[in-house]
């Protein structure tokens, strides 16, 4: 479980430490796949803790759901519609759904982890 999360700090660090720009034309695009990795980040975490965590589901839905995301957002950019609001609530209702099923399993291991410690 420390893995993804030792990866987002140090890709947090060289983004804030780095002289890239990127041009406001493509902040849509990056966006949305930031979105997408942060969804499959999470999701590897939530089935590491539920035991379920494959490392090839994982890589996989990494590069697939953040390749998608800026896809669905350029087919919207050429037809004229703003379809990277769909993925963003998509994404985002998964991003949440994921972070509550952690924080629920991690608060059912510490209320386990203090009842054997009193009991």
């Amino acid at each position: 479980m420390w893995l993804p999360i030792l990866a987002l700090f140090i890709g947090l660090f060289l983004g804030f430490h780095s002289d890239i720009h990127i041009p406001e034309a493509y902040s849509n695009y990056l966006s949305i796949a930031v979105l997408a990795a942060l969804d499959t980040v999470f999701g590897g975490i939530r089935a590491n803790l539920q035991k379920t965590f494959d490392t090839t589901v994982f890589i996989s839905g990494f590069f697939f759901n953040t390749l998608l995301a800026a896809g669905i957002v350029f087919i919207g950019v050429q037809l004229g519609v703003d379809l990277y609001l769909a993925a963003i609530v998509a994404f985002g209702v998964r991003l949440f759904n994921n972070i509550a099923v952690i924080r629920r399993i991690l608060l059912d291991k510490f209320s386990k982890t203090g009842q054997k410690t009193q009991g």
